[in-house]
C-alpha cells in the first residue's frame, strides 16, 4: 500500500470517525434535518469538530500526494482537490455564524470555505477518475467506483443550486426550500466516499500477487502504451 494514500486514509478515516461521534452525541439535542454539521463547531466543545475537520483535510492532501506520485491525477485534479482541502481547513479554523450573537467575520469565512470545499471535491474526483474508467479490468472498477461517487456529489450540489434558484423566484430564504441539514449531511457522506474511494484506488497495488506497482500511461497524443513498473523511468 502506497504510503501517504495509508496515511491519508487513516487521517480521513479518524477525521470522520470524530464528527460521526459528534452527530449520534447530538441526536436528541440537534434536529439533524435542518441543523448543519457546523453547528457542532459552536460552544465549548467546538474544538472536537475543529479536529476531526482538520484530520479530514490533512488526509485529502496526504491522498492527493499519492495520486500526484503515482501519477494518477494531473494538475487540474490536484488543483481541485487542494481546494476541498483547504476549503475544509478553512471550516475548521473559522466557526459558522452563532446567529444568538449575530453575523461575523469568522462566519462569512466558514460559509466562503465550505462553498469552496463542496464544489472543489465532485470536480476534482470527476477530472482524476474520469481517463482512467476504460483502462485495465481493476484499474477500471476503481476508476469507476470514484466517478459515480463523483456524479452523485454534483447532483448534490445541482439541488442546492436549485433551491437557490427557487428561494430567489418565491422569495423564500433557500435553506427553508429544502431540509439543509439532511441535504448537507447527504452530499458530506458522498463527497467523503469518493474521497476515500480516490484513497483506495491511490493505495492500491497492481502489480501481480503484490509484486511490483503499476502504471497505466496515458500518451500526449492521448492514447496509450503499456504499463510499466514505478521503478522503471518512464518512457512516452
Amino acid at each position: 500500500m502506497h504510503r501517504p494514500a495509508r496515511w491519508g486514509l487513516g487521517a480521513a478515516g479518524a477525521g470522520v470517525a470524530v464528527i460521526v461521534g459528534l452527530e449520534v452525541a447530538s441526536l436528541g439535542e440537534m434536529n439533524l434535518l435542518r441543523r448543519t454539521i457546523s453547528e457542532h463547531g459552536l460552544g465549548p466543545g467546538g474544538w472536537i469538530f475543529t479536529v476531526g475537520v482538520a484530520l479530514l483535510a490533512v488526509g485529502s492532501a496526504a491522498i492527493g500526494v499519492s495520486l500526484a506520485r503515482k501519477r494518477l491525477a494531473g494538475v487540474a485534479g490536484l488543483v481541485a482537490l487542494t481546494g476541498w482541502s483547504v476549503g475544509l481547513l478553512m471550516t475548521a479554523v473559522f466557526h459558522k455564524h452563532d446567529w444568538s450573537v449575530g453575523p461575523s467575520l469568522s462566519g462569512n469565512i466558514h460559509r466562503a470555505g465550505s462553498l469552496v470545499a463542496f464544489l472543489c471535491l465532485p470536480l476534482a474526483v470527476l477530472i482524476i477518475s474520469a481517463p482512467w474508467r476504460g483502462r485495465r479490468p481493476r484499474r477500471r472498477r476503481s476508476a469507476t467506483v470514484a466517478f459515480a461517487l463523483g456524479v452523485c456529489s454534483a447532483a448534490w450540489v445541482a439541488g442546492i443550486v436549485t433551491a437557490v434558484l427557487v428561494g430567489a423566484d418565491s422569495g423564500l430564504p433557500w435553506y427553508r426550500v429544502v431540509p439543509l441539514g439532511l441535504v448537507e449531511r447527504g452530499l458530506a457522506v458522498t463527497e467523503v466516499a469518493a474521497l476515500l474511494a480516490l484513497g483506495v484506488w491511490g493505495a492500491a497495488r497492481l502489480g501481480p500477487q503484490g509484486g511490483d506497482e503499476v502504471l497505466d500511461v496515458a500518451a500526449e497524443d492521448g492514447g496509450h502504451v503499456d504499463p510499466v513498473r514505478v521503478d522503471q523511468p518512464l518512457r512516452l
